[in-house]
């Protein structure tokens, strides 16, 4: 039986990639409930992700523009799900 890998969808924007970015680098999550990003607040995972950014910007883009969208999406989100309630957030949140 063949078996294959499953591809990722392409990413169409810088904000995009940014978020796969630091999705992939642990700094930031999903709400599973609501689909809204999460920051994790952690800064190993931050420098990861910019570190990320930096060997592998996107093609085309600069190294800077790169730093710069990760920075500027997280700058964006904030750690909690704006559509779950308190009491459902956890302590962690």
């Amino acid at each position: 039986m063949l078996m294959t890998k499953e591809r990722r969808p392409a990413i169409r924007t810088l904000r995009g990639w940014a978020i796969s970015v630091l999705q992939e680098a642990g700094a930031v999550r999903e709400c599973e409930e609501h689909g809204w990003m999460q920051d994790h607040a952690d800064p190993d995972a931050r420098q990861r992700a910019v570190d990320l950014a930096c060997k592998y910007p996107p093609a085309g883009t600069s190294t800077d523009h790169a730093v710069a969208a990760i920075l500027e999406v997280l700058d964006s989100i904030g750690d909690t799900c704006p559509e779950c309630p308190a009491s459902e957030r956890g302590p962690e949140d």
